[in-house]
């Protein structure tokens, strides 16, 4: 068994899931992360509800608008 690289991202894509079950996946992958790791979250809308979510668990984060009309939030520890 080979361990993960320390600097790597988790990619989860939820762009076709209803809430809340994007929010629950994201806090799922946040609770195993690594350190050195983030996550990359794809999504079909802003996740606002989950900001302060993140905010009161010490993550920080970045949202980009796509071209495409999705969103793609990198979540760091």
């Amino acid at each position: 068994m080979t361990a993960e690289p320390a600097n790597t991202t988790i990619e989860l894509d939820v762009r076709d899931l209803e809430p809340p079950e994007p929010m629950q996946q994201a806090l799922a992958a946040l609770a195993v992360l690594k350190p050195g790791q983030q996550l990359r979250m794809l999504l079909h809308r802003e996740p606002f509800p989950l900001y302060a979510m993140l905010r009161e668990r010490g993550f920080t984060y970045r949202t980009t608008p796509l071209a495409d009309g999705n969103y793609e939030i990198m979540i760091r520890p």
